[in-house]
This record gives structure tokens, C-alpha cells and sequence, in this order.
């Protein structure tokens, strides 16, 4: 079942409907009830491959503006390589990039209890 994005020619807004089967086109809006919708191209998403993310991130386009010296430009570049990656690396790595942001802990300081 395919879903088509529409215009509403009555209430004005963008929706998105599910038609039965490709070709048929939706019959009214599911916001107000209209029946002027305009068909609209649909955006897309481009999947890439993880070596392709890979090869975005380490680009010279990526890593301009990232100061190893500074931790909070650190910081920033690790949660947007995350976020493009898009895998959940957990609490610790989130809680790790919120000291660097904030100025937790210094950089090698032991914060761990002594066994």
C-alpha cells in the first residue's frame, strides 16, 4: 500500500494518505474531510551505504572546524558522526560527549573509584 503526499485545495494542508493499490488516488482529506487534494512529488530518502558514510565523515569537508585542542569542537563532531551513523552508542558515550560539551571532568582525570 502505497503513501501519497497531497495538498489540501480546502484546508491547506500537507497530508499524507494510504492508498490500496499504486494508481488509485485518495479521496478526501483525512484532516478535514475535503475533497480538492493535489497530488505532490513525495520526498525521498537517499540510503548510503555505511562506507559511504564512512568516507563522508572523515572528508576534508567534515573535520574542517574541528579543533583536537578543544574539546567542546570534539564534542560537536562525535554527536553529529551519531547522528550520521546512526547507531545508539549507549549512555556512557552520550554522557561522555555532555562532560566534554559542559566541561566536566578534565581530559585524563581519573573519575572512576578506586577498587
Amino acid at each position: 500500500m502505497p503513501i501519497y503526499e497531497y495538498r489540501c485545495q480546502d484546508c491547506r494542508r500537507r497530508v499524507s494518505v494510504w492508498v490500496r493499490r499504486m494508481g488509485e488516488e485518495a479521496e478526501s482529506c483525512p484532516h478535514c474531510g475535503g475533497r480538492r487534494l493535489e497530488r505532490l512529488v513525495s520526498r525521498f530518502a537517499l540510503a548510503r551505504s555505511d562506507e559511504s558514510r564512512l568516507e563522508h565523515l572523515t572528508g576534508d569537508a567534515a573535520l574542517a572546524g574541528v579543533d583536537e585542542n578543544d574539546p567542546k569542537s570534539v564534542a560537536r563532531f562525535m554527536k553529529r558522526m551519531g547522528q550520521d551513523l546512526g547507531e545508539d552508542a549507549g549512555p556512557e558515550f552520550e554522557q561522555a560527549i555532555e562532560e566534554m560539551e559542559h566541561g566536566g571532568p578534565e581530559a585524563g582525570e581519573d573519575t572512576t573509584a578506586p577498587v
